[in-house]
C-alpha cells in the first residue's frame, strides 16, 4: 500500500505512531473526506473484496464505498502503520429488537493500552473511535455513543436526541477476529438482493465538522448544528453535479 497517497486522500498530515491520538486523527480525517456510498451497486458494477481494488476505488479514483470497502481499506492502513487491528462481524439492529446475521456489517477492533471500536463505514455515526467501556460516553457533532455488553455480544449504542436518556443499539458484534474473505457471501447479498436496503435506493453521505450532508436518490439533506434542511433535486443532471460539488465524486 502507498500509505502517503492514502493519507493525502484523507487530508491527514499528523503523527503515525500507533496511539489513540493517531487513531482518532485518522478516523476523523477519514469520516470527513470519504463518503459512505453505494453508487456502484446502482451502476451494475460488482463490489469485490480485495484491498487493491479498495485502494484503486477509494484512493486513486477518490470514491467512497460501504462498510466492507471502507473499513476493509482502513484496517489495511492501520496494519501498515503498525496498529493491532481486527475485523469484527456485526449484525445491524432492525425492527422488533432483532439484529441482522453475522457479517451483515464490518466494524474494527483496535488494541492499544485500552480497546477501541473504530468504524468508518456505518454512515451517520461516531466521528472518532469509542472505548470498549459502557461507563464512557463519547459525544461529537453526530450524537452520543457507548459500548454495551451482554454475554459474548457487545453493542454499539446511540443516545436519542438531546434531553433524552434512551440508548438504542445500532449493531451488535463479538470480538472474534475475522478475515476479509468471510464477508464475501454477505457482500454479494448486500449488492444483489431486493431485500437489501443497498439495492433499494442510491445513497451518498459524508460527515462535516458541523453535521452531515446526504444525497438519498434525488433528495439532498443537510444537517448543520442540529438544524435539518431538505430539498429535491431537479433530476439526474443535478444529481451528477451535486456528487461532484459536495462529495468530490465524478462517475
Amino acid at each position: 500500500m502507498d500509505v502517503q497517497k492514502y493519507l493525502d486522500r484523507i487530508n491527514y498530515a499528523g503523527p503515525l505512531t500507533p496511539s489513540i491520538g493517531t487513531l482518532s486523527g485518522l478516523h476523523r480525517a477519514h469520516m470527513l473526506t470519504v463518503p459512505f456510498e453505494n453508487l456502484d451497486i446502482h451502476l451494475g458494477r460488482q463490489i469485490v473484496l480485495d484491498d487493491d481494488v479498495f485502494f484503486d476505488k477509494i484512493v486513486k479514483r477518490r470514491r467512497g464505498g460501504f462498510c466492507y470497502e471502507l473499513n476493509g481499506l482502513f484496517a489495511a492502513l492501520l496494519r501498515e502503520i503498525g496498529f493491532d487491528v481486527t475485523m469484527l462481524s456485526a449484525g445491524v439492529a432492525g425492527p422488533n429488537d432483532r439484529f441482522g446475521p453475522d457479517f451483515d456489517h464490518m466494524a474494527l477492533g483496535v488494541v492499544l493500552e485500552e480497546e477501541w471500536l473504530a468504524d468508518v463505514g456505518f454512515g451517520d455515526s461516531f466521528i472518532e473511535p469509542i472505548r470498549f467501556d459502557p461507563l464512557i460516553v463519547t459525544e461529537d457533532s453526530s450524537g452520543a455513543y457507548r459500548i454495551d455488553a451482554d454475554g459474548e455480544h457487545k453493542f454499539m449504542s446511540r443516545r436519542g436526541d438531546p434531553g433524552e436518556d434512551a440508548w438504542t443499539p445500532q449493531y451488535r458484534f463479538t470480538l472474534a477476529p475475522r478475515e476479509l474473505a468471510e464477508y464475501r457471501e454477505m457482500c454479494i447479498y448486500q449488492q444483489t438482493s431486493p431485500e437489501s436496503h443497498f439495492t433499494r435506493q442510491r445513497i451518498c453521505s459524508l460527515a462535516t465538522n458541523t453535521g452531515r450532508i446526504t444525497l438519498s436518490d434525488l433528495k439532498l439533506i443537510k444537517t448543520t448544528d442540529g438544524a435539518r434542511e431538505e430539498r429535491m433535486l431537479a433530476g439526474e443532471d443535478e444529481f451528477i453535479s451535486v456528487l461532484a460539488d459536495h462529495f468530490g465524486i465524478v462517475l
